[in-house]
């Protein structure tokens, strides 16, 4: 059976996030819906990351098996085809090694938050970042955010229903930057914890905010304590832009 990699982008507001669980709606549920559709068989379509309900993705990547082969853009059409009116497109389709797995062979996952920073309410992007009233101080946030680099324990923003066997990870980089009346906190990553991100951004918020001193939030990795960690940031704000292949620019 011909496998495809799939690059996907889609609001995840409607859904209970990535992954098919049950009767709700999830984007790997439509999608398969939508492959069924074009194939009339059911593979699964296995994601790179499996972002939580109202995580939002501009690249994600999936490898489907279908029956036959066909031409790959013939394959990002059809679905796309069969995937409206959800808020999800396929924007590319390519034929792939048999023995790629778009998540196990992924090297570097790159997450990027949005918080819009001003008092006014969000009209176009409601459900799209996190609207933060108070003045944030970016460059506090980014000095904070440093201490996260590396390969550490990172039991204090872990969500306590990950199931990860292990709260070791190695942080690769971040980097919190204002653009205006934004401010965008970059993460990357082989893999991240369940709620890792938003559970490091909220922190990061409180020293934004004053809160909490830049080396606060060393301290609080240091604890390894759940109860160490800050308010848990929204899903709104969270989008999945990058998954790094060995080999891929």
């Amino acid at each position: 059976m011909p496998r495809y990699k799939l690059t996907i982008e889609y609001d995840g507001g409607p859904y209970q996030g990535w992954q098919r669980l049950g009767a709700a709606p999830s984007v790997q549920g439509a999608l398969e819906d939508a492959v069924e559709k074009l194939c009339g068989a059911r593979p699964d379509v296995i994601g790179a990351g499996r972002t939580d309900s109202g995580v939002h993705a501009l690249a994600q990547i999936a490898h489907v098996d279908l029956p036959k082969d066909y031409d790959a853009a013939a394959v990002r059409d059809a679905l796309n085809a069969h995937l409206r009116p959800h808020p999800i497109a396929i924007i590319e389709a390519e034929e792939a090694d048999p023995g790629f797995h778009a998540r196990f062979d992924a090297i570097q996952r790159r997450y990027w938050y949005r918080i819009i920073n001003r008092r006014a309410d969000l009209a176009l992007d409601r459900g799209k970042a996190w609207r933060v009233v108070r003045l944030l101080d970016a460059e506090a946030m980014d000095a904070a955010a440093q201490a996260l680099v590396g390969d550490h324990d990172f039991t204090t923003f872990r969500d306590s229903a990950c199931q990860a066997k292990s709260p070791q990870k190695t942080l690769d980089e971040i980097h919190v930057v204002r653009a205006g009346d934004e401010v965008h906190i970059h993460v990357e990553a082989r893999s991240f914890l369940h709620r890792q991100v938003r559970s490091m951004t909220g922190s990061l918020v409180e020293v934004g905010l004053g809160k909490q001193p830049v080396s606060w939030v060393a301290r609080a990795l240091a604890a390894k304590d759940r109860a160490a960690c800050g308010p848990v940031a929204p899903a709104d704000g969270l989008y999945l832009v990058r998954v790094g292949y060995a080999g891929v620019k």
